[in-house]
């Protein structure tokens, strides 16, 4: 008894502490329960690739917004990397929407910088009739690894990373992967770190149309080729549930195999088509895919992606039952996404060092004077992506980017410009075509050969062949006198014979031609992105002949001494040399003949023009000026006095047809963009007023006041160059028509 009584009153003593302690478990388990402690299932967004059809990605994950179904990590290809490592950087689908709004196929595969930014040399190639690709030359012909480089692609995309810098993609507010292929390997590569721009570009870099990315020594291309529905990359990111998007291209119908291209794309659909399979058979019954009838729109339709979007918004509703499944409760859902959206803010620390990755050709001082942002300063990114561009606007890259190294005690902005691999030596060819289909008809044919870097200053080399119209040789080295380029020595040779009539009214007279050769050497300095002048002196000898005409107007086989001294200055600021829709030009030529120097007659002559272009919407208004005359009392010889009429010069007389001592004339002039182009610069029509004066005619039956001319033109830039189809109608009775395959203005 003693023992059961001792036994009950322990069991008394402690029953409260057993009962007490199931009571704190059960609060413990139902706390837990409460607080989400029991695990939820990783929820990961899988997006491919497909091009512009990739912007249903973002109609897509406004429907999981609406549902609230969370997404704990994201793996995307091509265009599926864009879409998720904007939204995984912290994007709103409202953000998103707005930038889907404003990219167009120009803004994203136009490579070169806006033409105003670009080095005056390369501008002043615009005036020449240049059509195709530039080769490269110096181990045989090679061309570029793509149509466009990428580096207009990477300043968009910068624009739709939030966050900015280098960075463990684990640590973007949704971790994230994007998925590249090794161009010589040919195996997948997954980005777990990098800056988003530049993984994001390596991604959707379509073989043929981009060219390859350089990371670490590898050569990249499009993820298409290897994973283009990422499931594997999300499943290693621990993904219990995966959200499958696929807005892949379908095969091509045999009906559409008409061509090398069709059947190129269809081998790289064929490709990309077999991993998509491959990747939705490893989907498990728990996952969720989600393929948007995107109908006719194309991988390239990046002109319509506001109407792909609501595509994939209406294909994500069409699986909203089963979405709704993974919903969160509406607080918990508003807690995670305003973590989501915190992007990491950009670093923009001064750096102690801008730095150039290893220049084989290019000095590093010549590439760091494109530069506007400064060591020791603020970073300002979007003049920083100015300066990227820039740079790659000089013509010596393939492809420019950058990277923040953190080294000890220094902060480093390391530029990676990579030079052409197709270089240093580069040619190109152009052509030139026009006819008023009267029986004036002219042609030119170009080929130019440029030799770069011949030192560590960046001497270069160009000769110009051209036979037609007007057959010459023209051959400049030119030598900066500093690494800038801001000085430079110009020594130059010309081989020239032109054709020119003379006419009286609009009956030629006479055909001569002229054969020029001449030498001489130019100093001058460069504005870099403006323009330049140039002081120099020539010497040189005009054999001038007869080709058709009565004899009586033969110039006897007389030879021309010419020698003077030349000032020529040349800014150019227009957004385009073919069709100008805003920005100014002007340029300004003096040329003194000198018996001093050994020439047959002094004289003075100047010239100078200047255009300027305004556009609003599609509408273009451009204003052009051009005159010309003698300065002192010496008139000008026969040889050198200013010849005008044609097209866009007085529409309506015939090319040449003016020719006078002085010359003064204004063009008004209107055109409208009627379509645009991926590439190109779209078509345009449009009419022009134009009024001019020749002072002191050739001829004195010519008239000598003030002539008054209309033209009306279509026109489109083509793979050829800009052509055009015009006419003219002079308020004297003159007309024409005109073909023009060119630039006549």
């Amino acid at each position: 008894m003693p023992s059961i009584l001792a036994m009950a009153l322990r069991l008394a003593l402690i029953a409260p502490m057993i009962f007490s302690a199931s009571q704190i478990n059960q609060a413990a388990a139902a706390e837990a329960a409460a607080s989400g402690t029991k695990k939820r299932p990783k929820i990961c967004l899988v997006l491919s690739g497909g091009g512009a059809r990739g912007a249903a990605h973002v109609g897509v994950i406004k429907v999981l917004e609406e549902l609230r179904v969370p997404v704990d990590c994201i793996a995307g290809t091509s265009m599926g990397a864009l879409v998720g490592a904007s939204y995984a950087s912290g994007s709103s689908v409202a953000e998103m929407e707005q930038i889907l709004q404003e990219i167009n196929t120009e803004l994203l595969f136009k490579d070169n910088p806006p033409r105003e930014e670009r080095p005056v040399r390369r501008k002043q190639e615009d005036y020449k009739p240049f059509f195709g690709p530039e080769f490269g030359a110096t181990t045989g012909l090679r061309l570029p690894k793509g149509i466009v480089t990428g580096v207009q692609l990477e300043t968009v995309l910068r624009r739709l990373a939030k966050t900015k810098g280098y960075h463990q993609f684990d640590r973007l507010p949704i971790p994230y992967r994007a998925v590249a292929t090794d161009l010589v390997t040919g195996k997948e590569v997954v980005f777990h770190d990098g800056e988003l721009a530049n993984v994001m570009r390596a991604s959707m870099s379509v073989p043929g149309a981009v060219a390859p990315a350089e990371f670490g020594g590898m050569m990249l291309v499009d993820g298409m080729l290897t994973s283009n529905l990422p499931v594997d990359a999300a499943r290693k990111m621990g993904a219990d549930v995966i959200i499958a998007v696929n807005v892949g291209t379908p095969l091509l119908k045999r009906e559409e195999l008409t061509s090398l291209l069709g059947v190129t794309s269809q081998m790289l659909n064929i490709l990309t088509e077999q991993n998509v399979q491959a990747s939705i058979a490893s989907l498990k019954s728990t996952d969720i895919l989600i393929s948007p009838d995107l109908g006719d729109y194309s991988t390239g339709a990046f002109d319509h992606l506001p109407k792909i979007a609501p595509l994939g918004e209406a294909a994500a509703r069409g699986a909203a039952a089963r979405l709704a499944q993974l919903a969160l409760p509406p607080a918990e859902y508003a807690e995670l996404r305003r973590r989501q959206q915190v992007a990491v803010a950009p670093d923009l620390r001064p750096v102690d060092e801008i730095r150039f990755g290893t220049l084989r050709r290019v000095n590093p001082d010549y590439a760091l004077a494109a530069f506007d942002t400064e060591a020791g300063k603020t970073i300002n990114q979007q003049t920083l992506d100015r300066d990227l561009r820039r740079l790659y606007g000089t013509g010596h890259f393939e492809q420019v980017n950058y990277s923040i190294l953190e080294e000890p005690s220094r902060r480093v902005l390391a530029v990676d410009a990579v030079e052409k691999s197709w270089g240093p030596d580069y040619l190109r060819f152009g052509l030139g075509l026009s006819t008023d289909f009267s029986g004036d008809a002219f042609f030119n044919l170009l080929v130019s050969y440029r030799k770069t870097w011949l030192n560590s200053l960046g001497a270069e080399w160009r000769t110009d062949f051209q036979v037609g119209r007007t057959t010459s040789l023209n051959s400049e080295f030119y030598q900066p006198l500093d690494a800038s380029g801001q000085f430079f020595v110009a020594p130059q040779i010309k081989l020239e014979r032109r054709s020119t009539s003379i006419y009286n009214g609009d009956t030629r007279l006479a055909r001569y031609d002229f054969r020029t050769n001449e030498i001489g050497i130019d100093i001058g300095t460069q504005f870099r992105r403006y323009g330049e002048i140039r002081l120099g002196v020539l010497a040189g000898k005009i054999v001038p002949s007869l080709d058709t005409g009565p004899a009586f107007l033969s110039p006897g086989g007389i030879d021309i001494n010419t020698a003077g001294y030349r000032l020529r200055m040349f800014f150019d600021r227009l957004d385009s040399a073919i069709f100008p829709r805003s920005g100014w030009s002007s340029s300004a030529k003096i040329f003194d003949s000198n018996t001093g120097l050994g020439a047959d007659a002094n004289y003075t002559r100047w010239e100078f023009d200047a255009t300027g272009a305004k556009s609003f919407g599609n509408n273009t208004i451009n204003l052009a000026l051009k005159g010309g005359g003698r300065i002192g009392d010496n008139p000008l010889p026969v040889y050198d006095q200013f010849q005008w009429g044609g097209f866009m010069q007085m529409s309506g007389y015939k090319t040449g047809q003016l020719y006078g001592e002085r010359l003064a004339f204004g063009r008004a002039m209107y055109y409208q963009q009627l379509t645009r182009q991926t590439l190109l610069e779209g078509a345009y029509w449009g009419f022009s007023m134009e009024t001019a004066r020749i002072g002191k005619p050739l001829l004195p039956a010519a008239s000598g006041g003030w002539l008054n001319s209309i033209g009306l033109f279509i026109a489109a830039d083509t793979p050829l160059g800009p052509t055009y189809l015009g006419y003219g109608h002079t308020a004297d009775g003159n007309k024409s028509i005109y073909f023009y395959l060119g630039k006549p203005f």
